[in-house]
């Protein structure tokens, strides 16, 4: 707005309707750019405004008047106060904007907690990032348990931001903790969690009419579940998820699922017969990495996604999880130049060798 009225200011004084005093109107110029455009806008506002104040004069030969000389002090008066007031502004609202930002990352480490060390017959570890979002609080959910049946593990993402997004991620997370040292089936744990995100979402007053849209457009949740038992086998149930990765001597295998099932919420469009867990081989030395979407849709200047398997090729063996999980943030961070555009949730677990005393 600021540029455009000085255009229309400088049409003006170069037309013969250049007898209107428009010195005034140049003046308002910064005080208007101080409002969006911080102390740089502010700034450039005005040395466009001075530029614009010396042409009309050079051009008008009104150098010496009073009205030109009025024109350069009220210019200068308003741009040192609009710097000032838009440095004010800025400085007010980071302190704001950091302040609602640490308590989203507060509320987001009350729902997700980093998962132990060791579990069972794996070791393991747990990342979550968040993305450049302002105080936005993503709705990425991971978990790992050791159960009677073996480690059981869970990656999702619910669709959306903000309050309703963390909400849908305790839930899931709750009803998670809670099936997967009852149900026998994995495919029923995956279940249970759906079902407990309908019945919230069922609840009247459980979203404001401001989130109600939102939950009813993207109201879905992708979520993969796998199942480390004392078998050198991993069991998988996939709803609509990114597939896991298995680091295998070296070479990245990506464990698709035979049979596509939709995110959680979007049971409707499925009418086939109860999902089964699928099975893959996972002996020791094996490296599996569940992960949100927010990884492999990283994107670098040039437009080029995250080329994970390559980069988890090239990460050198004997790292522990948590070495690992550091070496594969490090290359992330690389590839984005640091702006992220979705959050990230990554589990990363090694399977071990028991017989072998590791």
């Amino acid at each position: 707005m600021p540029f455009v009225l000085v255009l229309g200011v400088l049409g003006i004084e170069l037309s013969p309707a250049h007898e209107l005093v428009t010195g005034p109107v140049l003046t308002t110029t910064p005080a208007l750019a101080a409002l969006t455009m911080g102390p740089m806008g502010t700034l450039s506002a005005a040395a466009v405004a001075l530029a614009v104040n010396v042409t009309t004069a050079t051009y008008n030969q009104a150098w010496g008047t009073h009205q030109v000389v009025g024109n350069f002090l009220g210019l200068l008066v308003v741009s040192v106060a609009s710097v000032i007031l838009s440095n004010a502004v800025r400085a007010r609202r980071q302190i704001e904007l950091d302040q609602m930002r640490r308590i989203a990352v507060a509320a987001q480490e009350v729902v997700l907690r980093p998962v132990p060390e060791r579990l069972g017959p794996v070791r393991a570890a747990s990342l979550c990032l968040a993305a450049g979002t302002g105080a936005q609080i993503g709705g990425d959910l991971y978990e790992a348990v050791q159960t009677r049946y073996g480690v059981r593990l869970v990656v999702g993402d619910v669709r959306g931001k903000g309050l309703s997004a963390v909400r849908a991620v305790a839930v899931a997370l709750g009803a998670f903790r809670e099936a997967v040292h009852y149900e026998d089936e994995l495919s029923e744990v995956m279940d249970r969690c759906a079902a407990a995100l309908r019945r919230e979402a069922a609840v009247p007053g459980t979203y404001s009419q401001a989130e109600l849209p939102e939950v009813l457009m993207e109201g879905f949740t992708t979520a993969l579940m796998a199942q480390v038992p004392d078998e050198h086998v991993v069991q998988l149930v996939n709803r609509g998820h990114p597939p896991p990765l298995v680091l295998h001597h070296g070479r990245v295998q990506t464990l698709t699922p035979a049979s596509p099932l939709p995110p959680l919420g979007l049971e409707d469009l499925f009418n086939g017969p109860p999902a089964k867990p699928e099975s893959y081989p996972f002996v020791p030395g094996d490296r599996l990495l569940l992960y949100t979407d927010g990884v492999i849709e990283s994107r670098n200047r040039d437009n080029d996604f995250f080329a994970l398997p390559e980069t988890m090729e090239g990460i050198g063996a004997g790292t522990t999880p948590s070495e690992f999980l550091a070496e594969l943030h490090k290359a992330l961070i690389r590839h984005t130049e640091g702006h992220l555009a979705d959050d990230v949730a990554m589990i990363f677990v090694d399977r071990l060798d028991e017989e072998a005393g590791e």
